[in-house]
C-alpha cells in the first residue's frame, strides 16, 4: 500500500514549522472557508482541517451559510473574506449545490487567497504549465506520486478516471507536466478497460463505490483511489481494493490514502498564501 498518513505527517510538520516562523513575525495564518448547511462531506472535511491546523499553528474559520442561501448570499461572504486583511487563504467548499453560479462565485475569490485553485487565473496558470496555488485533492495525488520507491512519472502512460475540475482535469494538468503521458476518461469513453489497461499510472476519481476492478488494472501500476464514498456504513473508494491489490504495483487504500495528504496539501498552501502576504 502507499500510505498517505505518513505522508501528511512529513508534510505537517514541516508546515508546523513554517506555521510558528509567520507567528514569531505576527502573523497568524488563517483560512476562512464558506460551507452550505447540508453539505455533510463539506463539513467533515472542513472540521477535519480545523482540527489540523489547530494543531500546527494554524487559524481556520468555518462560515456556514444556510441550506436554501442563494448566489448573492455565497458572494457576500466570499466579499467579506476578500476583504478581510487578517485572512491570508479561502476556499468555497465545492461542490456547490445546483442552482448557484459556481463560476460567478470562483471569479470573486482573491486569486492570492486561493488555497484550492478555484480561481480561473489559478487555473490558467495550470493549464500553461505554472503552479500557484491548484486543487488540493490534485497535489495531493502529486505527492503521492512524487514519493520515494513510486516509478517515475517521466514517459509513464496515466489514465486519469474523471474529468471534474476539482480532480480529474488539474491531475492530467499536472502529469502532463511531469512529463508522463495522459488518458483523461468519463463516462463516454468507450472500451474503458482496454485504455486502463495499458496504463502505468491510474488515477480514480469517478466518485463510484469499487468502479476499478482487476480486470481494468495493468500488472504492476500505480493506483490512486481518489474516491471517498459511503456505502453500508463504511467510507470505500472507487477502487475494488481486496482485488486490485495483488495486481498493482502500488495502491492508496480507503480511507489513509489520498484523504489525509489532501487535508496537509491545502494547510501547506495556506501557509504559502500567508508567507507571500507580507
Amino acid at each position: 500500500m502507499l500510505d498517505g498518513r505518513a505522508v501528511a505527517k512529513d508534510i505537517r510538520e514541516r508546515v508546523k514549522t513554517r506555521a510558528a516562523t509567520l507567528r514569531e513575525r505576527n502573523i497568524i495564518p488563517t483560512c476562512a472557508i464558506v460551507l452550505l448547511e447540508g453539505d455533510e462531506p463539506g463539513r467533515l472535511y472542513a472540521e477535519q482541517i480545523a482540527k489540523s491546523g489547530g494543531s500546527l499553528g494554524i487559524n481556520i474559520d468555518i462560515r456556514q451559510l444556510p441550506a436554501g442561501a442563494s448566489t448573492n448570499d455565497v458572494l457576500v461572504a466570499v466579499a467579506d473574506i476578500v476583504d478581510d486583511p487578517h485572512i491570508q487563504g479561502m476556499m468555497v467548499q465545492r461542490p456547490l449545490p445546483p442552482g448557484l453560479d459556481a463560476e460567478r462565485i470562483a471569479e470573486e475569490i482573491d486569486p492570492r487567497k486561493d488555497v484550492d485553485g478555484a480561481h480561473p487565473y489559478n487555473q490558467g496558470l495550470l493549464v500553461a504549465g505554472e503552479t500557484f496555488l491548484v486543487p488540493a485533492t490534485a497535489a495531493a495525488v502529486m505527492e503521492l506520486l512524487q514519493q520515494p520507491g513510486v516509478p517515475s512519472l517521466d514517459g509513464a502512460r496515466a489514465a486519469v478516471l474523471g474529468r471534474s475540475a476539482v480532480v480529474g482535469r488539474p491531475v492530467a494538468l499536472l502529469l502532463i507536466a511531469k512529463n508522463a503521458t495522459v488518458t483523461v476518461c468519463h463516462s463516454h469513453t468507450k472500451v474503458l478497460p482496454e485504455i486502463t489497461r495499458q496504463a502505468d499510472i491510474l488515477v480514480a476519481a469517478v466518485g463510484k463505490p469499487h468502479f476499478v476492478t482487476a480486470d481494468m488494472v495493468k500488472g504492476g501500476a500505480t493506483v490512486i483511489d481518489v474516491g471517498t464514498n459511503y456505502l453500508n456504513g463504511h467510507f470505500v473508494g472507487d477502487v475494488d481494493f481486496d482485488v486490485v491489490l495483488p495486481v498493482a504495483g502500488l495502491l492508496t487504500p480507503v480511507p489513509g490514502g489520498v484523504g489525509p495528504v489532501t487535508t496537509a496539501v491545502l494547510l501547506r498552501s495556506v501557509v504559502e498564501a500567508a508567507e507571500r502576504s507580507r
